[in-house]
């Protein structure tokens, strides 16, 4: 089985081919003038959109990250929260949106890999392709400070719910508290990693948008929302730690205290970092 068809994005040319749309619930939030949003529902996305939900000027199309290019570039939302990766496959058409973010500096919790043998001996690699950022930031950090380039084999909750014949796999979302694989003794946290390996924050998805539309009034509306939602992110956490499967204390210090939801100029430093690096490393064509 090919890693390329199965975890990257699509070329530009069969986008619009491998793209299942509403076609009505578009149109109809064309005509009104209420905006699509693709969101992804993990935890970590709640404080970024969860204050609009009271906004009638707002719909949300929920998708898993690796969805959402696919979803923007078939004009099925305005603006997308989808993976850095996917930004950058896309940037001669998309552009960022806002400065709201989904980032760590350091630990994420919920960016993790869990294996049977130390970091330094592992060779193969199952992956959770729900985020094609974390893909490639698993074989940066694998090359960077392990020396090896791992051999990548796909894995989906779905197609394969065990663990039982796997020595080492990359989960990302909230699946990592929630369904955690037990009998792994080592973990390691990517952003953990990231921050030991530059010394900057990491961020993992942002708002982006087509570069042929006019985003201005939306980035104010997505900044004001970003910065209500950390204003209330204990409230949120408790709010939907039951909704995600979360224990409430963990989920209060996973909003509040573990990620970051602005892209400050570190922030940026450090996606321009991986994005040198992972050209450097031949991860990103």
């Amino acid at each position: 089985m090919t890693i390329a068809s199965d975890l990257l994005p699509v070329d530009a040319d069969e986008r619009l081919a491998n793209v299942t749309t509403d076609a009505q619930q578009t149109g109809a939030a064309a005509e009104t003038g209420v905006q699509s949003l693709g969101v992804v529902s993990y935890l970590n996305a709640r404080p970024l959109y969860e204050t609009l939900h009271t906004d009638e000027r707002f719909q949300f199309r929920p998708a898993v990250p690796s969805a959402l290019a696919e979803m923007l570039a078939a004009g099925d939302c305005a603006a997308a929260l989808m993976p850095v990766v996917d930004y950058w496959r896309h940037r001669n058409t998309l552009e960022g949106v806002s400065d709201a973010c989904i980032a760590s500096d350091g630990e994420t919790m919920t960016v993790r890999v869990f294996a049977r043998r130390p970091a330094e001996k592992i060779s193969r690699l199952h992956v959770d392709g729900d985020s094609h950022t974390s893909v490639i930031l698993s074989q940066l950090i694998w090359r960077r400070l392990y020396g090896t380039k791992l051999e990548l084999a796909p894995w989906s909750i779905d197609d394969a719910p065990g663990f039982e014949d796997i020595d080492a796999i990359l989960l990302i979302g909230d699946k990592v508290v929630t369904s955690a694989p037990q009998g792994f003794g080592f973990e390691v946290d990517l952003g953990a990693a990231w921050k030991y390996l530059t010394g900057l924050p990491f961020v993992f998805a942002a708002w982006y948008g087509r570069k042929s539309d006019d985003h201005s009034a939306l980035a104010d509306e997505l900044g004001r929302a970003r910065d209500d939602g950390v204003a209330r992110a204990a409230d949120i956490a408790r709010r939907f730690a039951p909704v995600h499967g979360w224990p409430e204390s963990i989920a209060r210090r996973y909003l509040c205290e573990t990620l970051r939801f602005t892209i400050t100029p570190e922030a940026r430093q450090g996606m321009q970092a991986f994005f040198a690096m992972a050209k450097e490393e031949g991860l990103l064509p």
